[in-house]
């Protein structure tokens, strides 16, 4: 396998994984378990309102932070990297 394909092979898993991540939070834990999780108080407010409003936020802008670190590396690990 050349270097140019194992670079976007990690790329693509990368992705992948983090779509897998931004489905689960957004559908699974927004939509699917907000009842349950409504059995949950979190400040006052039910877990699953505030996660389908506020939390989901939160797990996103971590997602954007973790998926720029780990391309960051990826891209030195295949020599790559703009700096």
């Amino acid at each position: 396998m050349s270097d140019a394909s194992a670079y976007w092979k990690a790329n693509i898993r990368l992705v992948i994984g983090c779509m897998i991540v931004w489905f689960i939070v957004s559908y699974g834990l927004g939509i699917l378990l907000v009842e349950p999780m409504n059995s949950i108080r979190l400040g006052g407010y039910k877990l699953g309102f505030w996660f389908a409003q506020q939390g989901s936020i939160y797990c996103f802008v971590a997602l954007i932070f973790f998926y720029a670190n780990r391309m960051n590396k990826l891209d030195r690990e295949h020599n790559v990297h703009e700096d």
